[in-house]
């Protein structure tokens, strides 16, 4: 199994725990790190190549 593959497996417990958790501050801190599993797991993608780096471009001024 991947790593990213392991880091989205726990954004969906996380996700789950949310769902189950009582008051909105346990949700919150359940979405919170449900969304920075997601987020190691496409930065993961990336390291491993999976993912092509993002393309930046250079904006010019007209006339220069």
């Amino acid at each position: 199994m991947k790593q990213s593959d392991i880091f989205r497996d726990n954004a969906e417990n996380c996700l789950q725990l949310a769902e189950r958790s009582e008051g909105r501050p346990a949700y919150k801190r359940y979405s919170r790190m449900a969304d920075a599993w997601t987020a190691l797991a496409k930065e993961q993608d990336w390291l491993d190549g999976e993912v092509p780096p993002v393309q930046v471009g250079v904006l010019r001024r007209r006339g220069a």
